[in-house]
């Protein structure tokens, strides 16, 4: 018994998604949803009364927040082969045989990295939805200062992160790569 409805297959078929364009999500009902990336900050190796401050002063700026919004946490994978590019080539210049077996360990521990696990960096954003552009920008230069106020660095959320996002989302944080299929 048919209802009617036509279901597709494809993930970009069922995802309420018309475009991302400059660092905002556009959905089909028009909302957009957008924020900031949060550079993440060790505050664990500065004295304990900065600490103390920088987490005082997080309260104060989540609470300033009046509106809905979410924190989001995704990995995205990082390739460390310049990484590794470099690293070669100080080993092969170096003469110094306790610099070199130093450069080793690291090359070393690099590739067990590569070899045992998936090479990730975690980011943070802080997402809202809001329809009006100038909201959206008034939003976004709030949270900047209020984060920056609190010690830590903000930017806008690019394009790329809010694919990383919801490819962290839809695919359960397995990276997908398309490629030409041939007949």
């Amino acid at each position: 018994m048919s209802t009617g409805t036509n279901r597709s297959k494809y993930t970009n078929d069922f995802v309420p998604i018309k475009a991302i364009t400059n660092g905002i999500i556009i959905c089909d009902n028009n909302e957009k949803v957008t924020g900031v990336k949060i550079f993440p900050r060790n505050i664990f190796i500065l004295e304990p009364d900065l600490q103390n401050m920088i987490i005082t002063n997080l309260k104060n700026v989540y609470n300033m927040i009046d509106y809905e919004f979410w924190i989001v946490v995704a990995d995205r994978p990082v390739d460390i082969t310049s990484y590794l590019s470099r690293l070669q080539l100080l080993y092969n210049s170096e003469t110094n045989p306790v610099k070199r077996k130093l450069i080793l360990d690291d090359i070393n521990k690099a590739n067990m990295f590569t070899t045992t696990m998936n090479v990730v960096d975690t980011e943070y954003y802080l997402l809202f939805k809001e329809k009006d552009m100038d909201k959206i920008q008034k939003k976004i230069r709030n949270i900047v200062q209020a984060f920056a106020s609190a010690g830590l660095n903000v930017t806008q959320t690019s394009n790329d992160d809010l694919r990383i996002i919801l490819d962290n989302f839809l695919n359960g944080g397995m990276t997908t790569s398309f490629g030409a299929v041939m007949s």
